[in-house]
């Protein structure tokens, strides 16, 4: 096994979420070509750059979801959850998992899928990425300091992921060949406008 095999692997499953990337996946290429037509600024090294990483990030987060599709069943999710009872950086988040989380597990591990699910479309497609980077993020930051002192565990690698999903969030990286670049130029038309809408739009993207 090698990476280019793996990730070959991946795209040809024959799945209905692998169907579903392909589709984001090309709108995402459809979204950029739009961008580098209508707006100069947008042909840089660096906003491909952008872009590319944040298709990568985003894929990566898609991939993830696929262990925690519906129904939800009490499988690889609970597992890791029960981890972070055990193996927690600090006893309040153990506590939470174990006296919350895991009694309501039919609860949250839907909000678990669909907020990851969430940030992959939000990096893939760049919308509302501000807001989509910031959460995963946070998410990251979950697994960070829940699985700390878990032995196969590298906890640099959930260190990194925060480093990026918070870069990705200050960098906006949805206004590089992303749709929040199509709002953006939007808000500009609208220079001025002091909207709830037109604030709320300037927030998240």
């Amino acid at each position: 096994m090698n990476p280019f095999y793996d990730a070959f692997n991946f795209l040809k499953q024959d799945r209905w979420p692998i169907y579903l990337f392909w589709f984001f996946l090309l709108v995402s290429i459809i979204v950029a070509a739009y961008n580098l037509k209508r707006d100069p600024a947008q042909r840089t090294f660096k906003g491909a750059w952008i872009w590319i990483a944040r298709i990568l990030l985003g894929s990566m987060w898609w991939q993830q979801t696929l262990w925690k599709l519906p129904p939800f069943k009490e499988l690889g999710l609970k597992y890791w959850m029960e981890q972070m009872v055990k193996h927690a950086a600090f006893g309040f988040q153990s506590d939470i998992v174990k006296n919350l989380v895991l009694p309501n597990y039919h609860f949250f591990a839907p909000l678990v899928y669909f907020t990851e699910a969430f940030v992959a479309v939000s990096l893939i497609l760049g919308v509302f990425t501000r807001f989509g980077s910031i959460l995963g993020g946070l998410f990251a930051i979950n697994l960070w300091l829940g699985l700390y002192n878990e032995p196969s565990e590298w906890p640099w690698t959930y260190f990194f992921l925060i480093l990026l999903q918070f870069t990705f969030g200050i960098l906006r990286s949805g206004r590089s060949l992303g749709i929040d670049a199509i709002f953006v130029r939007r808000l500009d038309l609208w220079a001025g406008a002091k909207t709830r809408s037109a604030k709320l739009l300037d927030l998240f993207t």
